[in-house]
């Protein structure tokens, strides 16, 4: 991010894009934008960018723009589509950009490769290595369609009944199958089972009855249970939904989200707090080690999104056996800034309202951890969040973890969250080690003081022992993070 000038914030942004002002320049109108139109539009007084077909004006917004104008700049005149989806792929674009619509993509024409004639018939080009298929060409229309195997050799699913319950079971002959890769929701009549394998995604979606869920794991198989609401002989399972039975990325399928409701929210330090947020009674979620969910709240008639790591409710202090969770709350640990508006919006929020959860999103692997024989952690104020599901994780279950070194930096001796906590696992735990540094200390602090740097990092940043397997994570403000990154 970079700072914005005065009277630049999203708030101010909000007002613009309600003010009546034309911020498309068209005066309202729409159009088609070919690819050659789109490209004239290249310039900081004069940008268009496409993101999934749309085409925005983004001129008037440069100066709102949280990570700076050369940011956007990048897209300029071009699909931005791939840039959007690394960078921030959970903001609410439409709703953000919705006054700044030029109109949408005029479609190109695929012209047949010249010199091949093609029946009746389909042709698969098989990768082997890889289990996909490719290429699809149908008869003689030449049409491409792109597809992976997987989902026709390892994912399916079938349903049975009883009087009282209907079972849904999804084969997916993935031996490590674990609730943290299974989503279910089951609200608003709609069934959505999500099974999640690397970056793709399997997906059962019914419009039917409102249920109950429970979860049962096997090797290579899952078990959506469901409860009858009154002892019938169910025909069918419900309608299909559009995306249902699909194996696909899922960065193209997409966020879902849904309502959690607020039952605590307690002081951590002066200005961070954590809230307790309790997910509907028919969804099964686990939020996976390393991994991060965004929040989404309709503030002045737009969509905000936010994206926050869950925290464990306390730091256990005995890993003899894992952290044993209920599976029916996530935990937050939030910093409330005074010029905020999206954590303005959730400190304001009463015990037993609702705010929008989505499903996980992250690539952080639990085996990068199991191996490992010294961890170091280097946080930045909440960047400790990320750390405290991964460190509980490694103490616990990674058997071969020599040490586990945490490099918390903070402003003040107020901003360290957790300290006692902190402090009474580094006494009982002798693998684990925590050393607070201060970059606005007071007179009366004996610990060290400073901001990340070579020289501080080199003094902490050590083998246990020549050679050993290191994993060094780091979380932050982003000047934090790129300076601790050199």
């Amino acid at each position: 991010q970079v700072p914005l000038k005065p009277g630049r914030s999203l708030m101010d942004w909000i007002r613009l894009t309600k003010s009546g002002k034309d911020l498309t320049g068209l005066k309202g109108r729409l159009i088609e934008v070919t690819e050659d139109e789109l490209a004239k539009h290249n310039k900081k007084e004069d940008c268009w960018i496409c993101i999934r077909g749309f085409v925005y004006n983004v001129t008037p917004y440069m100066e709102y723009h949280p990570g700076g104008e050369d940011e956007l700049m990048k897209a300029a005149g071009t699909d931005g589509t791939d840039l959007f989806d690394q960078v921030h792929r959970w903001v609410n674009y439409e709703s953000m950009l919705k006054e700044c619509l030029v109109g949408r993509m005029a479609v190109k024409p695929v012209a047949a490769p010249k010199g091949e004639v093609f029946k009746n018939e389909i042709i698969f080009i098989m990768l082997y290595s890889k289990l996909l298929v490719k290429y699809i060409l149908v008869c003689s229309k030449k049409v491409y369609i792109v597809f992976s195997l997987l989902y026709f050799l390892f994912y399916s699913y079938d349903w049975f009944q009883t009087d009282t319950l209907i079972t849904i079971v999804i084969y997916t002959k993935q031996k490590d199958m674990n609730a943290e890769l299974v989503i279910v929701d089951c609200q608003d009549k709609r069934l959505r089972g999500e099974i999640i394998v690397g970056d793709h995604s399997y997906l059962v979606e019914y419009e039917t009855f409102s249920l109950l869920v429970n979860i049962a794991e096997k090797v290579g198989k899952v078990e959506i249970v469901l409860k009858k609401k009154d002892n019938v002989h169910w025909k069918m399972l419900g309608q299909p939904l559009e995306s249902h039975n699909t194996f696909i990325k899922r960065t193209d399928r997409g966020l879902f989200y849904r309502k959690c409701k607020l039952v605590s929210k307690t002081e951590v330090t002066h200005d961070t707090k954590l809230l307790c947020l309790m997910l509907p009674q028919s969804t099964h979620l686990r939020v996976p080690t390393g991994q991060h969910v965004y929040l989404r709240r309709n503030i002045a008639g737009t969509e905000v999104v936010k994206p926050y790591t869950p925290v464990l409710p306390f730091l256990p202090l005995d890993f003899k056996e894992p952290f044993s969770r209920d599976g029916a709350h996530i935990y937050l640990m939030i910093k409330i800034y005074s010029c905020g508006l999206f954590t303005q919006a959730l400190d304001h929020l009463q015990i037993g309202d609702y705010i929008s959860v989505s499903n996980p999103e992250g690539n952080f692997k639990k085996s990068q951890v199991q191996t490992l024989e010294d961890l170091f952690l280097l946080a930045a104020g909440t960047g400790f969040t990320p750390m405290v599901k991964l460190l509980n994780f490694a103490l616990t279950e990674v058997s071969c973890l020599r040490t586990v070194k945490l490099i918390f930096f903070n402003k003040t001796e107020d901003d360290i969250l957790w300290r006692n906590q902190l402090e009474q696992l580094a006494l009982k735990d002798e693998r684990f080690e925590v050393q607070f540094v201060l970059s606005q200390p007071t007179k009366d602090w004996v610990g060290k003081q400073g901001k990340i740097s070579s020289s501080l990092l080199s003094e902490f940043v050590q083998r246990s022992r020549k050679d050993s397997k290191v994993l060094i994570c780091i979380c932050g403000p982003t000047p934090f993070t790129e300076q601790g990154v050199q």
